[in-house]
This record gives structure tokens, C-alpha cells and sequence, in this order.
């Protein structure tokens, strides 16, 4: 699968005219795929952030310096006709790990039959942490001992 969170892609796809409408044909970018996948994932709820240790890391500086990448966490593969794609996010807790899989892979798979109107073959979610709020708070954590 071609990596879409760094670099540029040369790969892109060719979609078909519609019959009846103007000749000519679409091409849609793997970063442009890998895009509409992380932002669809996103948006799901349980779903804290996207991507491994190494690329959230990355992502916090980017998000600082205003440059947030969407497709941080997402790898896609764009045939002819049908895409892959496969997603590394961080859940929330507590929520059901299996519950929050399954409504990214549905919101992905709606983004790309429905945005870039090709054939998905799989939607792979890889759960790599999960955030716990009270990580947040390590300012205000109680002395044990007086």
C-alpha cells in the first residue's frame, strides 16, 4: 500500500465518464483519497486521533504551526476500480474498541463509495492506544504524601 502521510504520490487514478455526460476523464490523487479516508474517520465518535506514536508526535507540531495533515494515520491503495484502505487510530476511553472500529470502517467505506465513487475491497482499523482523559491532567495530580 503507497504511504500517503509524507511525500507526493505519482499514482493516481482514472475514473471513466458517465454515460451521457462530456468526454474526457477524472484523476484523483492517493492523497486525495487518503484525505477524505482520515477525515471521515475523524469524524466518528470515540475515535481520540490518528496515526501511531511517531506520526501523532509529528502531527502535534504540524497542528502547532497550523499545517494539520489530514491523512495523518491513513494508507490507501487505488486500483482501476476499487480502493483499500487501512487506518491507525487512537480511541478514547472508555468506549467499545470493536464498536469504534467497526463505525470507522462504515465511514470510511461511505466516503469512498460516495465521494470518490469507487468500489471499496477493505476498511482495516488498527487500534494502537488508547487515550485516557486523565493523562491530560498530570499537572494537577495529588501528592500521595504529606
Amino acid at each position: 500500500m503507497a504511504n500517503v502521510t509524507g511525500g507526493t504520490q505519482p499514482k493516481a487514478q482514472v475514473l471513466a465518464p458517465q454515460q451521457g455526460s462530456a468526454t474526457g476523464k477524472t484523476t484523483i490523487e492517493d492523497g486525495v483519497v487518503a484525505k477524505i479516508a482520515g477525515i471521515a474517520a475523524r469524524e466518528v465518535n470515540g475515535v481520540y486521533a490518528l496515526g501511531g506514536g511517531a506520526a501523532r508526535m509529528v502531527g502535534a507540531i504540524r497542528d502547532a504551526l497550523n499545517t494539520t495533515d489530514l491523512s495523518q494515520g491513513v494508507r490507501v491503495e487505488v486500483g482501476e476500480t476499487q480502493i483499500a484502505v487501512d487506518v491507525t487510530i487512537v480511541a478514547d476511553y472508555p468506549v467499545s474498541l470493536q464498536q469504534v472500529a467497526d463505525d470507522v470502517r462504515g465511514a470510511v467505506h461511505r466516503a469512498m463509495v460516495e465521494l470518490v465513487g469507487m468500489d471499496v475491497t477493505e476498511v482495516n482499523v488498527t487500534i494502537n492506544d488508547v487515550h485516557v482523559p486523565a493523562d491530560d491532567d498530570d499537572d494537577t495530580m495529588e501528592a500521595r504524601v504529606l
